[in-house]
């Protein structure tokens, strides 16, 4: 099936028909309906089969997307300038941003997959109605309550908690931070917190309550996404990538890692170009 397209969706059979259907920064929905797929999406390896839900919220960063004979997926390509146009009045969803940069698939139950797979029909159906007079405020709405949806299935997944709008802000600041790579000069909680006017202790508990982790895995997260990413360029040496990242000598950048990922640099190097 050839790509359905409207100004901020696209709804394509596989990632190979994605050149055709370029945004500059995409948020990728993938479902997978048989077979199975892998890809690297910010420098780490996932793997899906049937039943799971893939969300990619800066689709930018994912590549080397390779797809097993009888993959079968509906794919649906949306614009981040369109999604956030939407304006979603829930708190949850820097929750779910969150939870998806750790991991960003989901292994649905048979019950999700089928709700799933309904809303995306149906949004793919109705996308192709060009004469609706409110054509984009229906493809909006749509898309909001699968959305919904899809927030339901992963408050499921864990103990569910009431994020208010004020934990919702600071979280969202706190994320902004580090994806502006404060991480590269600043790895201390210290440094965050007095950014977002909180104590450390403050920032830490916050994020353990509502996303399962302390605020020094998210920094830890993202500075290892970007090690990786370097490491990956096998001629680059590691005392570059210690300078790039700021760390005060080749030393403190090897215990760093090897207390994160339990090899050294050079051995963890190996790891992911043999695996690539």
């Amino acid at each position: 099936m050839a790509p359905i397209r409207w100004d901020s969706i696209y709804f394509l059979d596989s990632m190979a028909d994605y050149p055709a259907a370029r945004f500059d920064d995409p948020i990728w929905h993938i479902l997978c309906t048989s077979g199975g797929m892998s890809f690297i999406y910010r420098d780490w390896d996932y793997a899906i089969e049937e039943g799971d839900y893939v969300i990619l919220p800066t689709g930018a960063q994912a590549y080397d997307f390779y797809e097993t004979p009888d993959f079968r997926a509906l794919v649906m390509c949306l614009s981040e300038s369109f999604v956030t146009a939407m304006a979603i009045h829930s708190n949850y969803g820097i929750v779910g941003h969150m939870s998806l940069l750790q991991n960003p698939v989901m292994h649905l139950t048979k019950h999700d997959f089928d709700i799933c797979l309904e809303g995306m029909l149906f949004i793919r159906k109705r996308l192709s109605e060009m004469g609706h007079a409110f054509r984009e405020e229906m493809l909006g709405h749509l898309l909001l309550a699968h959305i919904l949806d899809l927030y339901d299935i992963h408050a499921r997944m864990r103990p569910f908690v009431r994020v208010t709008e004020r934990c919702a802000d600071q979280l969202r600041r706190f994320i902004a931070l580090l994806n502006a790579g404060e991480y590269v000069q600043h790895r201390d909680l210290a440094h965050y917190a007095d950014a977002l006017c909180v104590t450390p202790h403050y920032l830490s508990e916050m994020c353990r309550e509502l996303c399962g982790r302390p605020a020094s895995y998210w920094i830890d997260r993202f500075t290892l996404h970007h090690i990786v990413r370097l490491l990956r360029q096998k001629d680059l040496p590691l005392t570059e990538i210690a300078e790039r990242l700021h760390f005060s000598s080749l030393s403190y950048f090897s215990r760093y890692v090897q207390k994160r990922v339990g090899v050294s640099p050079s051995k963890y190097r190996a790891r992911l170009l043999s695996e690539g």
